[in-house]
């Protein structure tokens, strides 16, 4: 029997683990092994608050059936991220997340590597957003740290923002303070305007810690490169609870 480390300690932002990684391990080779699901339980059972997948057109690492199959399985925190194609708002629509992350990216990105602009995509996102509020789906929309981005993601209703955070990562070792100020900057920002606000992309243990400190109020930061690589390393349970423990206050 596992344990359940969900309740350690008091947690002020919660941790979604990104199983992205999983499935393009599982996918090198057919098959079904590793098994995304039974990871997907496994990463719920030792403490992890959510469940982040971000099903791309071309199905390289999770795929669309699997993102039905593990509905039912998660039952802490389901977050989807995607593009909002036709067929990205329909699975979503059926399979009914707690949350839906919008994010940017064409069809052939390797990875998220920029987030809205919100003032040139309002009316998009605002109908996109309408249609999932519709289905009782909390949104966030993916956006970089700039204050004329935060006015005009307010105008799409959305509930909930979510930093893109690379330039954070990328900057840290060099300057950590001049690195998250215009993080810190907006995310006050945001809290002012009444949006919840979550934070993701080259997040790891070296960086997290600090960007909890300075933006205590983070509801959620989701993970996955870094840590499924960690856990290669410290294996899948001892790595979330380093990862949770940056995260206690």
């Amino acid at each position: 029997m596992l344990q359940n480390f969900s309740k350690i300690n008091k947690i002020m932002t919660n941790l979604s683990v990104n199983i992205n990684k999983v499935a393009i391990i599982r996918n090198s080779r057919g098959g079904n092994f590793p098994d995304v699901c039974k990871i997907a339980e496994y990463c719920q059972m030792y403490g992890g608050d959510g469940i982040t997948v971000h099903p791309r057109p071309d199905e390289r690492h999770i795929t669309y059936n699997d993102v039905h199959e593990l509905r039912p399985l998660v039952s802490t925190e389901f977050n989807i991220e995607g593009h909002p194609s036709a067929s990205f708002l329909d699975l979503v629509t059926q399979v009914k997340p707690e949350q839906v992350t919008l994010v940017p990216d064409s069809p052939d990105a390797l990875t998220s590597n920029a987030g809205w602009d919100t003032k040139t995509n309002e009316a998009l996102l605002k109908e996109v957003i309408t249609t999932l509020h519709d289905a009782n789906i909390r949104t966030s929309i993916f956006i970089e740290p700039e204050p004329e981005l935060l006015d005009y993601a307010l105008k799409t209703n959305t509930d909930r923002v979510e930093f893109y955070t690379e330039p954070y990562a990328r900057h840290y070792k060099k300057n950590r303070q001049e690195a998250v100020a215009p993080f810190q900057k907006a995310a006050h920002k945001a809290k002012d305007m009444g949006m919840e606000l979550n934070a993701g992309h080259d997040l790891n243990l070296k960086n997290l810690r600090y960007l909890s400190e300075k933006i205590p109020f983070l509801k959620e930061v989701s993970i996955g490169h870094a840590l499924i690589s960690d856990a290669l390393f410290y294996g899948l349970k001892d790595t979330i609870q380093l990862y949770k423990s940056l995260l206690v206050k």
